[in-house]
């Protein structure tokens, strides 16, 4: 029989996405593992591929269309021997969004598959046969969670892997649209709906401020021997077409100072707190419309130059929205940096599950007293840990941001 394809869930917290380009027509062949079309997310365009072969027997949600809920479908899919008189039933058009809410609404479960009795036919992919079959797994002990209970890659991949938690409901707001637009009835303004990283933002956000204790440490960092350093190393590496910014020595500071003080190398998971090893390091990213947090895995292992290259890279891509989601997910740490933008001093938001954040202002002249006592001027950069209570301790974190200065104020360190 016709099999509907799916809007898909492309991350752990997509709800809706929008169908950006078809990539295949009516008619066409396709087989498992063909990109079918690209769909946006809250975060970034992504490609979704075939799980069955057939022929794209109907195209339900055409191109550019919004707020398609994950679940429904999309188009229409005819296996062997079928043909455009069988999808007769097929639904006409997608559901249209269902309107706003202040609480998420998950999507609803598909049905589970029936347990058959002994010889009947199962129905599944030949994608998720073939994998169940190097897996050693029986597809009858399996749930579908295709069309009518068909069972698919998916539920192969997540047979022996243990169920993802439920992302958080966000909070409700403190007052609805109608409550707020009548309040400037009488005052000309422009109406801008949310998209869903704004969305995913003021959610994730508010979650953060309301659940996370939030606690501050401040501490001033002399740059003057890392802006002296790496002028150096930038003449060394001018032939090699490399330049390193201070946010790529930052990186590696911060890097180096959850290994020295391991216990800030942690994130929240709830009813415990886990540990990492790598420093992971994720770096906030302004794109249009909101931020990305991309993450350098093994920082504290690389060289300037690699995490140099790749962290341009990376907010090359987050601003094109380009990355995929293992790119800008996990993490134990996070640096926001708005000093190139002169802003000296801020807090920044935990961002969950990290433990903490380092907000990073600008390198200013200043006076100060230097080591002899006497009056001097030097270059200071404001930093701004923020920390939450349920993972780091004040003592901890001030270990922490110290480890950060000495790094920072003796660069050379850095590269031994």
């Amino acid at each position: 029989m016709p099999i509907n394809i799916l809007m898909p869930a492309l991350s752990p917290t997509m709800e809706e996405g929008t169908l950006a380009k078809w990539l295949v027509k009516e008619g066409d062949t396709v087989a498992s593992g063909d990109v079918l079309c690209e769909i946006e997310t809250d975060k970034a365009t992504m490609e979704f591929e075939a799980v069955d072969e057939g022929v794209i027997g109907k195209i339900i949600v055409s191109d550019g269309t919004e707020g398609v809920k994950v679940n429904a479908p999309i188009a229409v899919l005819l296996e062997e021997g079928e043909s455009a008189d069988d999808i007769s039933d097929a639904p006409a058009k997608a559901d249209a969004p269902a309107p706003a809410k202040a609480a998420v609404e998950m999507p609803t479960p598909a049905p589970k598959a029936p347990v058959l009795p002994k010889g009947e036919r199962i129905f599944a992919s030949p994608l998720a046969r073939r994998m169940a079959a190097q897996k050693g797994l029986d597809l009858a002990t399996l749930t579908g969670s295709g069309p009518r209970g068909r069972i698919v890659k998916a539920d192969v991949e997540n047979a022996s892997a243990a169920p993802k938690a439920e992302a958080p409901a966000p909070a409700p707001q403190s007052a609805d649209a109608n409550t707020v637009m009548a309040m400037y009835a009488d005052r000309e303004f422009t109406e801008m709906p949310l998209d869903g990283m704004r969305k995913t933002i003021a959610a994730r956000l508010t979650e953060a401020k309301q659940t996370i204790p939030h606690f501050y440490l401040r501490r001033e960092i002399l740059l003057d021997a890392l802006l002296a350093f790496r002028s150096e190393i930038n003449k060394g590496l001018a032939g090699r077409g490399i330049k390193l910014s201070v946010n790529d020595f930052i990186i590696k500071a911060c890097a180096m100072a959850l290994q020295e003080v391991p216990d800030c190398n942690a994130v929240w998971a709830g009813d415990r707190i886990l540990k990492l090893k790598p420093s992971d390091v994720a770096v906030a990213v302004a794109v249009e419309g909101g931020l990305f947090t991309p993450v350098l895995q093994d920082a504290e292992s690389r060289t300037l130059s690699s995490l140099s290259a790749e962290m341009k890279d990376l907010a090359t891509r987050a601003r094109e929205r380009k990355l995929a989601p293992h790119e800008y997910q996990g993490g134990s740490f996070a640096i926001s940096n708005l000093g190139m933008m002169g802003i000296s001093n801020f807090d920044a938001v935990i961002n969950p599950p990290h433990g903490s954040i380092l907000a990073v202002g600008a390198g200013e002249k200043r006076p100060v007293v230097n080591a002899e006592g006497a009056l001097d001027v030097a270059t200071v950069m404001s930093v701004t840990l923020s920390v939450d209570h349920r993972v780091i301790d004040g003592a901890l974190g001030a270990q922490f941001l110290a480890a950060v200065k000495r790094n920072l104020e003796n660069p050379v360190a850095m590269l031994a």
